[in-house]
């Protein structure tokens, strides 16, 4: 596909630090996918990453570099998508800006997750403007690339929803500027952690793209398995209660799982031995991108000077889109 036929897609992740299973399955295979088919631009969030983190900013350069590195280590590849950081691009804040004097405050309100990150980060103070006013950073960093496909999992459909209507009045009160973005929904699996809650660095349940072989398998023996099976000789049903077979549905082909489906169904093997064999499926399949991960951290400047790089192409694009957006502001009956 050439690149003039291909539509635009802009996603990104905050720096949170180094990432976990749920990340590579949840995003980052998808957006493997993406970058053959699209002309992709994937940021790291570091001022959406401040809606949360004010209080201690100086984490993020670091996350920055585990980040990214994951993300190269998996498979992103700089010569095919644009990487950079949200804040070397100034004109992300300076169209953040401009959106926000147009969107009404009723519309951020109504948002799902502003009030449910609040009863879910209660040990954090989110009562901000930047959190309150999120989802127009977020509708800015969309319409500054024109972002035609943004891949989300369903929870943030009302999101791009969102983005939609501010690129409507804007289009409306000024001039047709900024095409509206279409939600590109992905299936986004639910990975359970080790302690069967959601993976989550947060909940310190998760292991990571970078945790070493033996890590991993020491992770993977204190997984929560089928909490209705205390001993070996109970019947399990590892397709309807086992935490740990989502896991094994991922790593393992399928004729090892119908294996183990059946054998622990007749109680004829343990969840100890199903751990055990997951963990090497993992450790055999993560092999591959710890490595390019090692190979990539031995150089410290290669982050930098892709991001350097990404930067530079983005921001092209987004002086572009400023120019348009100030000359349909200033000269409004000019369509």
């Amino acid at each position: 596909m050439s690149e003039q036929a291909k539509q635009r897609i802009l996603s990104g992740m905050r720096p949170s630090g180094k990432l976990h299973l749920g990340h590579l399955h949840g995003v980052l295979e998808n957006w493997k996918r993406l970058q053959d088919t699209y002309e992709c631009f994937f940021l790291v969030a570091d001022w959406h990453a401040l809606t949360t983190s004010y209080e201690c900013p100086q984490e993020i350069p670091a996350n920055i570099d585990e980040m990214v590195l994951d993300w190269l280590a998996v498979g992103i590849d700089p010569e095919r998508v644009t990487l950079f950081v949200q804040s070397d691009v100034k004109e992300h804040a300076e169209l953040h800006l401009m959106l926000s004097m147009i969107t009404p405050v009723s519309w951020l309100e109504r948002n799902p997750t502003y009030k449910e990150q609040q009863q879910y980060l209660k040990e954090k103070d989110l009562a901000t403007f930047g959190f309150l006013g999120y989802p127009v950073l977020q509708a800015a960093d969309i319409l500054l690339y024109k972002g035609q496909k943004v891949p989300v999992g369903v929870d943030q459909v009302p999101h791009i929803e969102l983005t939609r209507e501010i690129t409507r009045r804007f289009n409306y009160l000024y001039r047709d500027v900024f095409p509206e973005p279409d939600a590109l929904l992905a299936e986004v699996p639910k990975l359970p952690g080790l302690d069967g809650r959601k993976m989550s660095k947060s909940y310190g349940n998760s292991i990571f793209l970078s945790d070493s072989p033996d890590v991993v398998r020491k992770k993977l023996s204190t997984m929560i398995t089928d909490v209705e099976r205390p001993r070996m000789g109970d019947p399990g049903d590892p397709e309807n209660r086992c935490i740990a077979f989502k896991l094994h549905q991922l790593y393992l082909a399928p004729e090892q799982l119908e294996v183990i489906v059946s054998e622990c169904k007749a109680a004829k093997r343990g969840c100890a031995a199903c751990k055990k064999e997951l963990a090497e499926a993992i450790v055999l399949q993560m092999g591959p991108i710890q490595q390019r991960r090692k190979a990539l951290a031995a150089d410290s400047g290669t982050v930098r000077d892709i991001l350097a790089d990404g930067a530079s192409r983005a921001r092209k694009v987004a002086q572009s889109t400023m120019a348009q957006v100030w000359g349909a502001l200033w000269n409004r009956n000019a369509k």
